[in-house]
C-alpha cells in the first residue's frame, strides 16, 4: 500500500541564516524607519534573531559614540 509519501518531505525547509550585508541593510533601514514589509518578514523568518540583536547593539553603540565625538568637536571649536 502506498502511504502517500513518495520520498518527498512535507516539512518546511529551515530558513538559511542571513548574510552580513543583508543584516546591515536591515539594521540601517530599521534605524531610519524605512524598512519594507517584505524585508521585515524575511528578517523575522530567519533562523535566529541573534545576528540582528548583536548588529543592532553594535550600531547603536557606534551611533552614540559618533554623536559624542561630534558634540566634543563642536564644543572644542567654539
Amino acid at each position: 500500500m502506498n502511504s502517500g509519501n513518495d520520498g518527498e518531505s512535507k516539512t518546511k525547509p529551515t530558513p538559511e541564516s542571513p548574510g552580513v550585508l543583508k543584516i546591515i541593510q536591515s539594521i540601517l533601514a530599521g534605524a531610519f524607519g524605512v524598512q519594507s514589509d517584505k524585508r521585515r518578514q524575511e528578517d523575522f523568518a530567519s533562523s535566529s534573531p541573534w545576528p540582528y540583536i548583536i548588529a543592532g547593539i553594535l550600531f547603536t553603540a557606534g551611533f552614540v559614540v559618533l554623536l559624542i565625538l561630534i558634540v566634543k568637536m563642536v564644543l572644542a571649536g567654539s
